[in-house]
This record gives structure tokens, C-alpha cells and sequence, in this order.
């Protein structure tokens, strides 16, 4: 059930996105599978660039994902594709990550089908305010977090005191490899 919405999202995703069903075309009768325990999603590539259910046949590229990638995926699908471990044909492979990659979703018109150009335009506006506001506000809250931890009650190092201490380390450990040197002259 989960692997038909799924399937059914990434399809309406496809779509809107005419660029990547034409990149996807070329691999048609291709199959994928997505493993990220205990959950896995195959599909197969359509001639028209979307994404069946897999028939039988042999999986060309396998996606294995580590079980915490869907908190990772909120850093950015960069993120999480980077505990990615991909294998399989690698053509195939490369054009399906630029593709995930690079698909959006064309919210606006989606919502100008239920509530006309308009109203979808402002809607969406005051959506993505509401989101760079959200993500303004967590980003000061760790900031701010960061700064009491490390600066007010010192349970973290500052990082300018850190950086302080670093150079104070390489430059006693440089004197003391001279000094390491002169001993070694004298003996």
C-alpha cells in the first residue's frame, strides 16, 4: 500500500516535469529497488518515463539506505543520499539520481485546480513565507542554543577558544620537536 502512494507521488511528480520522463525514456523496462530496512520499493521504468509496479525480471540498480534516512532526508535529499550505497548498472543509476534529485513539486499548480490561478499564487506565496520563517526560526534556536552552551554556561568550548588552544598546541609541539632536535645533536 505505502509503495503505491509512493509510487503514485514520485508518477505525479514525473508529470509535471516533462525533462525528466524524456530522461527516464531511455531506460525503459529498467527495474530499481530502494532498501532501507524494514521498508523496500522496486518499480520499473515506463516507456513513457514513469514508474510501475516490478513484474518479474532481474533488478538493474539497487539502492540500499541507511534506516535513519528519513531524518536525515529533512537535511536535504543530498544528505541523505549520501549514506546511500548504490549497485548495479551505473548509467542507469546516474540518470535516476539527477532525476530524484532535481524533481519538485509545482505546488501552485496544483492548488490553481481546486481554487483557480490566483488565489493558488497567493496561497502558495504565503506557504513558502511560512516555511523560510519556520526554518528561520529553527535555525536562531540552535544558534542561540549553541551560543548559550558554549558561552554562558560552559559546558561547551567556544570556538574561538578552541581555535586558541589548537595553535597553542602546534606551537608547543613545534618547539618541542626542536627541542627533540638540539637533544638529538648533543647526544
Amino acid at each position: 500500500m505505502i509503495d503505491g502512494l509512493i509510487r503514485g507521488a514520485l508518477n505525479h511528480l514525473l508529470g509535471q516535469a516533462e525533462w525528466a520522463r524524456r530522461q527516464l525514456q531511455a531506460f525503459a523496462g529498467r527495474q530499481a529497488r530502494f532498501d532501507m530496512p524494514p521498508w523496500q520499493l522496486a518499480f520499473a521504468v515506463t516507456a513513457d518515463g514513469l514508474f510501475e509496479p516490478v513484474g518479474e525480471g532481474d533488478i538493474d540498480v539497487i539502492v540500499a539506505l541507511p534506516a535513519d534516512t528519513p531524518f536525515v532526508a529533512l537535511q536535504g535529499i543530498e544528505r541523505a543520499m549520501a549514506g546511500a550505497h548504490v549497485t548495479g548498472n551505473a548509467e542507469f543509476a546516474t540518470a535516476l539520481s539527477f532525476v530524484l534529485k532535481n524533481l519538485r513539486w509545482d505546488a501552485e499548480e496544483d492548488v490553481s485546480r481546486v481554487v483557480g490561478d490566483v488565489a493558488a499564487h497567493r496561497l502558495v506565496g504565503v506557504a513558502s513565507r511560512l516555511t523560510s520563517w519556520q526554518q528561520d526560526a529553527a535555525r536562531n534556536v540552535v544558534e542561540n542554543l549553541a551560543e548559550y552552551l558554549g558561552e554562558e554556561s560552559n559546558l561547551l568550548v567556544p570556538a574561538r577558544e578552541l581555535a586558541k588552544f589548537r595553535e597553542e598546541l602546534a606551537d608547543f609541539s613545534q618547539r618541542l620537536e626542536k627541542l627533540e632536535a638540539r637533544a638529538r645533536t648533543l647526544a
